[in-house]
């Protein structure tokens, strides 16, 4: 069965999987989601969403609890489908490959599209084991995708981590197989000023590598780490735009009226 996106390339002469060959730099069209609907059961959760999220660069999604945004997020990796009942209509591309196409392996599929999640999740093993674990898994042995930010105390468990470390180390282990995509849910919801501040600039240096998208109820962070922005309201895209326009001159009023607080 064909793996996702085949054109993958191979490791380089040091074991370091290079990133997967895109059709061009900056592509606008790197993720596109089209005339998307989504179903948990017979409820209704996301209506006829269309965006493009473009390479490397950093998206964000917001709007009040409930209103799809993770819903969304997860449909790119396909996630949703470990609930029962699911359904969708629509489309969602990869590099202009349906992300359901038949044919494609799930798992390939998640090595492509990474995730962090609001809660960090470190296995109960040492910080090395943990960054190296999906490398092992993909059959890979290098050992030099650890960055500096895990690298001082490899041999210690990583339940002894403090709650900013361990989610630095989850997104250490999200994209130590270098998805072309890395999917952020809340990943700061959970932390200190000072930790969230860290998360930040990790996010604005990996985004010269990843495509990311990142789910967030704090307006503020979206405006620190996003170039676009996109407001859903009950399972609608009400606005997309770049982050600079939708905070200072948002076409619709409904997201001046979010933005400012009227509600949310």
């Amino acid at each position: 069965m064909p793996t996702f996106m085949q054109e993958e390339q191979s490791s380089d002469t040091n074991g370091s999987p290079d990133l997967p060959a895109t059709a061009a730099p900056g592509r606008a069209d790197f993720l596109s989601v089209r005339k998307f609907d989504f179903f948990y059961g017979k409820k209704q959760a996301l209506f006829d969403v269309s965006m493009d999220i473009p390479e490397r660069q950093v998206t964000a999604f917001i709007g009040p609890s409930g209103c799809g945004k993770s819903t969304l997020l997860r449909n790119f990796n396909r996630m949703n489908e470990l609930i029962d009942g699911v359904s969708h209509r629509g489309e969602i591309t990869l590099l202009g490959r349906s992300v359901f196409d038949p044919a494609i392996e799930v798992i390939a599929l998640r090595r492509s599209v990474g995730i962090v999640f609001q809660k960090s999740n470190p296995f109960p093993k040492s910080i090395y084991e943990n960054v190296i674990y999906g490398l092992r898994i993909a059959g890979r042995k290098n050992k030099g995708e650890l960055g500096e930010e895990v690298c001082d105390r490899l041999h210690e468990s990583a339940l002894g981590l403090s709650g900013g470390q361990m989610q630095r180390l989850c997104i250490a282990r999200a994209i130590a197989n270098r998805p072309k995509v890395l999917l952020m849910d809340e990943p700061c919801s959970a932390l200190d000023p000072i930790a969230t501040a860290k998360v930040e600039e990790l996010i604005h240096q990996l985004k010269q590598d990843f495509t990311i998208v990142i789910v967030t109820h704090n307006m503020q962070q979206a405006t620190r780490c996003s170039d676009r922005t996109a407001f859903f309201y009950l399972g609608k895209l009400v606005e997309y735009d770049t982050t600079q326009k939708l905070f200072s001159n948002p076409s619709e009023r409904q997201t001046e009226d979010y933005i400012t607080g009227r509600f949310g």
